[in-house]
């Protein structure tokens, strides 16, 4: 078998399809429901898994009111947990010792990626002894779980972060100025219930970010040297539905053809995500999260094409035979329609659709040049790191911060 370095770039996107195939892991949510309607189906699936449920909610618990009468002609018992906003380490401790004290065996998360992270977590909580901090990386002691979670039933209600089925829990350290996952293959949720019509209601700002999120959650899999055969054909599927959905869906919200494209495209993202990793983009994200209130998918997008160049650019200088050049082309051949265009015609791509989207410079946030050090010396640290293609230097991922903070760019 070949070695992934004898093949040249420049010998077509298609040959970006021959990958040698060495050894892989795969896994993904116990069971996936798909189609518009199914959240209907939640009562029926959490009485089979638990007789007790916190159901977790964003900051507008109304939205779950029709998966709530599901559940109570299901008879399931259950406490209704609120999250707004982005999930800090202590709100999980604090909510999962509300769902201990009510007798909660099973957790369902509805709503978007924060909420569904800390269902995850509070599930991995409940089952295990000592504290979160224990189990983070980073910040903790990054331990495995001793146990098992709770099964978790994960409804998302927007199209971005893939949380229902991902390996991960995101959680804030506001002490500690960063996100840091708690991480274990056994996070990934018991079923995965994805209704696009619960994401007709999301404005355009929202739709926008979530959808850059997904977005690169495609694009960093398929390059990373983690990818295999089967993350390989998600993301293909993925970057097509992204690439002709995201920007409908944030024109017109009631578009369902589009609403379901993105419900898809989300979905590959999670999945590829938890089985290639992911790349520089979320290693930077991750602390500029921590550090300032912004939008976790609109940092995305303003990071992506300025990554990608970065990565290109360093590739070729560095790595000429790397199969990810072949790979940013193929990308840019799916994003554009048209199979022949140079890895430089995704970046464009990607950029133009971040303009349309409205998403403003990450200036905007609050990131100067004076707090370019910080986050390019917590990106470093990153887990996210380790499936970029090729490792940047600080003086590049500064480069690229400096970029994305630069209206215009």
């Amino acid at each position: 078998m070949s070695s992934p370095s004898r093949t040249e770039p420049g010998s077509g996107p298609g040959a970006a399809r021959r990958r040698p195939i060495s050894g892989f892991e795969f896994a993904t949510a116990g069971r996936i429901i798909f189609g518009t309607g199914t959240s209907r189906r939640a009562g029926g699936l959490a009485a089979g898994l638990g007789k007790s449920c916190c159901l977790v909610t964003g900051a507008t618990p109304e939205r779950a009111e029709p998966l709530r009468r599901e559940l109570d002609r299901a008879g399931v018992g259950l406490i209704v947990l609120r999250v707004r906003g982005e999930p800090t380490v202590e709100l999980a401790e604090e909510l999962a010792e509300r769902a201990r004290t009510a007798g909660c065996d099973l957790v369902i998360g509805i709503g978007g990626g924060a909420v569904l992270d800390a269902a995850k977590a509070i599930a991995a909580r409940l089952a295990n002894p000592g504290r979160l901090l224990d189990y983070l990386e980073v910040i903790g002691e990054g331990r495995c779980l001793e146990r098992p979670p709770l099964p978790v039933i994960a409804v998302p209600t927007t199209a971005g972060t893939g949380s229902e089925v991902t390996r991960n829990a995101v959680l804030l350290s506001p002490a500690h100025r960063v996100k840091v996952s708690l991480r274990d293959p056994r996070l990934i949720p018991r079923v995965a219930l994805v209704d696009p019509l619960l994401a007709l209601s999301l404005p355009p700002a929202l739709t926008a970010s979530t959808g850059l999120d997904a977005l690169t959650q495609l694009l960093e899999p398929f390059v990373s040297p983690k990818a295999n055969p089967l993350t390989d054909g998600i993301c293909r599927e993925g970057l097509s539905r992204a690439a002709r959905s995201l920007e409908r869906a944030f024109r017109d919200g009631g578009d369902l053809e589009a609403r379901t494209g993105m419900a898809l495209a989300a979905l590959a993202g999670g999945i590829a995500l938890a089985n290639a990793g992911l790349g520089a983009v979320h290693g930077l994200a991750g602390p500029l999260g921590g550090i300032f209130p912004a939008p976790h998918g609109a940092v995305c997008g303003r990071l992506l094409p300025e990554v990608m160049a970065a990565n290109i650019r360093a590739l070729k200088a560095r790595h000429p035979a790397s199969p990810a050049l072949l790979r940013y082309r193929e990308a840019a051949g799916i994003l554009t329609g048209d199979p022949e265009s140079e890895a430089g015609a995704g970046v464009e791509w990607v950029r133009g659709l971040v303009a349309r989207l409205g998403v403003p410079p990450l200036s905007r946030y609050g990131l100067e040049p004076a707090g370019i050090p910080e986050v390019v010396g917590k990106a470093e640290r990153s887990s996210s790191m380790k499936g970029n293609p090729v490792e940047l230097t600080a003086r590049e991922l500064g480069a690229i911060l400096d970029r994305a903070l630069q209206p215009g760019t």
